[in-house]
């Protein structure tokens, strides 16, 4: 890990934490990724808006209607509330910007990625009791409610337009021209969710070399989950070097070699050869 802060060493051991609960709380653990991204505001009790954006998610779950209701019913009450009264959508131009992968402000814009707006119905719905969960199709995150089978899915990317089978399947094979499978409708997992948002962060960040900084802390963020791919540690590595840490980056290579070498020796071997380059840079 790079030299951090004390606040940021804190911040990132109560992500660890969470991470690793019995049931991850996917508001926390996506406030937590934001506040990487979100300057502080001095002398603020709250410097992250970590605690505002729970009560705003609390605050939007009471105007839900109170009572129990039908998984359908429950889709065109979170459609009428954060669709057309909050005014929760996204567009094109929100893949261009960082703050659309930030939760705290897209509960402050009303606007974001597909994912991180699922985020934000996916926690009022919970909060009220409803019946949801995420579903992480292929190119377009979406929300569920209800049993699976039922099969009652919104797209809050589109203000909570309901989706049919045949939409998903049209969703599908427009992202990967492969067809539906049953498979990709199964309830996504707290931490399946945190880490395709963090992969999100990285692909805004290698559209835009300049923003190393921002790849980085979602490399080391990614790592502290406890279900990680084992290349992201090379890919640190590389960053590391990019970024003129060359004996850092070198150390992380070889540690990584380490790794794969029992696996994929002419891999390892490899990836020695571009440790010793990097650090020959330094001469």
């Amino acid at each position: 890990m790079s030299a951090e802060d004390p606040g940021t060493a804190a911040r990132r051991q109560r992500f660890a934490q969470e991470a690793r609960a019995e049931r991850p709380d996917l508001a926390l653990l996506c406030l937590l990724l934001g506040a990487e991204a979100s300057p502080p505001s001095a002398g603020d009790a709250d410097p992250y808006g970590v605690d505002a954006a729970q009560i705003e998610l609390d605050r939007l779950a009471g105007l839900l209607p109170y009572g129990a209701r039908g998984a359908r019913a429950w889709a065109s009450a979170l459609a009428g509330l954060l669709g057309e009264r909050c005014g929760f959508a996204g567009s094109s131009q929100d893949y261009q910007r960082l703050d659309s992968s930030v939760l705290q402000q897209v509960l402050r814009r009303r606007r974001g990625l597909p994912i991180l707006l699922s985020v934000v119905w996916i926690e009022v719905a919970r909060r009220a009791g409803a019946p949801v969960y995420g579903v992480a199709l292929p190119g377009h995150y979406v929300v569920g409610f209800g049993d699976p089978s039922e099969r009652v899915l919104v797209d809050p990317f589109a203000g909570g337009a309901p989706l049919s089978g045949e939409d998903a399947e049209l969703m599908v094979a427009g992202a990967t021209g492969q067809p539906l499978e049953s498979s990709m409708l199964v309830p996504a997992r707290p931490l399946e969710t945190v880490l395709r948002v963090l992969n999100n962060v990285r692909a805004w960040a290698a559209a835009r070399p300049e923003r190393t900084d921002v790849a980085l802390w979602a490399l080391e963020l990614s790592l502290l989950l406890p279900s990680h791919p084992a290349r992201l540690r090379y890919e640190r590595a590389q960053l590391l070097v990019q970024r003129g840490e060359f004996m850092r980056g070198a150390a992380e290579m070889d540690e990584y070699a380490e790794i794969v070498d029992g696996i994929e020796p002419t891999a390892a071997e490899a990836i020695r050869h571009r440790a010793q380059a990097a650090r020959a840079l330094l001469n």
